[in-house]
């Protein structure tokens, strides 16, 4: 007997995420995943001064808007012909670093830890943790037979199998609660190169208009190492736990298999030797990345025409009413492929790189503790694991790149905006591949289009019908009862998807 699950919306903050899936014999046949709302960014830029770019487009996101930002300056610095400084390099990577470090962070505990950790035990808390007994507090004084109400930050809530063991939850849930000062942390230290935050006020092609000096460079480190203790003492813990208690996650959720990486966090500034390499693993095999080869289909997608352009020739025009189309986001493939994208592809390509022997080894080690071989990390937990990883990585490369920064050198450079140019800016945002691609006339915006991660994994049936990444993920999935599908729920959200930035 068949049945027809939708889930609307999935995620618990960044846009209206809907999934449909279509039930047979327990297990998902069929799966659709739709952007439920148009949004036009790109077509807000046109006719704009470039300058306007990387301050529009970190509009786009509240919780990634820095890592808009930087695309968006790369793609200005290819069109001017323009090199920042070394200061200028590396205030940018350190602030790009503490909005990776905060959006991980948020999304393991906040976003995604309430489908594993049960929050209703907080309920029979005997201890005297005063954060808990607070906590304890207010679940007491909610209605309602899921122990939360409406609004409520965890929900959704599923009737379903969370952690058994008390003291395990417990911990969790106190780390729930620092976690939401850890965030505060890395934006306040984001902060320091980017004026406030969210939206960086300080990105400009050529560097970043702040100053470096010894005492943000102190105040910056001061962070980094409050953030690492809280890494290597909850946040990897806690996800080896979760894993341990959810063994069957290590086999659900598999993707596409194909994955992909732009590269991010060159090692010293401006060098081509990068913490997480560019690359493209295509039938288990690593290939050098070629941009030339990303398209955008929109056969499945509420848009009128584009189908198989590239990004610079691609358009953004809304049909509501298209036949056949059931999603806002459009379909990118590279060469045709349908590829993953975010921490997993990066630490994936990472490792076969081998630029990086550290990072090979560190995963070794996890499936170690783990019990669990490379194959498992094409996962639910895979994903999860591999976030929490790059946390480590990102917070020693940040230490580096504080010792080699210079207090008081230049941070930018001087240029003018040609009358003509164009210019594609590739990196990594906390959720994987981010591309903006530029074309200027009479010095203003002709064209501008954000292929996002989200785009990526999220998209829906291209030109031939070939399902994007999570519709590919769900597909076997079980799904023990309909009215609870906590499983699809925890598939989904172990990609972090944005539906904020996927949809234009």
């Amino acid at each position: 007997m068949s049945k027809t699950i939708e889930l609307s919306p999935v995620t618990r903050i960044e846009g209206h995420l809907a999934i449909k899936v279509e039930v047979e014999d327990g297990k998902v046949a069929k799966a659709y995943v739709a952007g439920e709302m148009f949004r036009g960014f790109e077509k807000i830029l046109r006719g704009r001064d470039p300058l306007d770019a990387q301050h529009v487009t970190q509009r786009i996101c509240g919780v990634c808007p820095v890592e808009h930002g930087v695309a968006s300056v790369l793609a200005q610095e290819m069109a001017y012909n323009l090199t920042p400084p070394p200061n200028g390099f590396l205030a940018r990577y350190l602030l790009q670093a503490a909005n990776f470090l905060m959006s991980h962070i948020t999304h393991f505990y906040i976003l995604s830890g309430p489908d594993f950790v049960d929050i209703a035990m907080i309920a029979d808390y005997k201890g005297s943790d005063p954060a808990l007994v607070a906590l304890r507090n207010w679940v007491k004084t909610q209605q309602g037979s899921n122990l939360v109400v409406p609004g409520g930050p965890f929900l959704p809530r599923y009737a379903a199998q969370y952690l058994q063991d008390a003291d395990a939850n417990f911990t969790v849930l106190r780390h729930y609660l620092e976690a939401i000062e850890m965030r505060t942390l890395a934006h306040r230290m984001g902060a320091i190169f980017a004026g406030k935050l969210p939206h960086a006020a300080t990105l400009v092609p050529g560097g970043i208009t702040e100053k470096v000096t010894a005492l943000k460079l102190a105040e910056y480190r001061a962070g980094l190492d409050t953030l690492r203790d809280f890494v290597e003492q909850a946040y990897l813990p806690d996800v080896v736990a979760v894993a341990k208690a959810f063994p069957d996650y290590f086999t659900v959720g598999k993707g596409c298999g194909n994955y992909m990486s732009y590269g991010v966090f060159p090692v010293t500034a401006g060098s081509a030797t990068k913490l997480f390499p560019s690359g493209v693993i295509l039938d288990g095999k690593l290939q050098p990345l070629n941009p030339d080869v990303i398209a955008e289909d929109v056969g499945s997608s509420l848009y009128s025409s584009g189908s198989g352009l590239s990004p610079y020739a691609g358009e953004t025009e809304a049909a509501p009413d298209k036949a056949g189309a059931y999603s806002w986001l459009k379909a990118p493939r590279y060469n045709g492929k349908v590829v993953e994208v975010g921490p997993l592809a990066r630490v994936l390509v990472g490792c076969q790189d081998g630029q990086n022997a550290a990072l090979k080894s560190a995963v070794a080690g996890l499936l170690k503790d783990l019990g669990r071989s490379a194959g498992d990390l094409n996962s639910v937990l895979g994903r999860h694991a591999a976030r929490a990883l790059e946390c480590q990585f990102i917070l020693d490369q940040c230490a580096q790149w504080l010792d080699q920064a210079t207090p008081d050198e230049p941070t930018f450079t001087d240029f003018s905006v040609p009358e003509s140019g164009r210019g594609h800016g590739l990196t990594e945002a906390a959720r994987g591949s981010l591309g903006h691609w530029l074309n200027i006339g009479d010095s203003k915006i002709t064209n501008y289009q954000c292929v996002v991660p989200t785009t990526w994994n999220c998209s829906p049936r291209d030109d031939r019908g070939m399902p994007g990444t999570v519709e590919q993920s769900l597909v076997g999935l079980p799904i023990a009862d309909a009215k609870n599908p906590i499983e699809a729920a925890r598939v989904v959200r172990s990609f972090d998807p944005c539906l904020a930035c996927a949809v234009h």
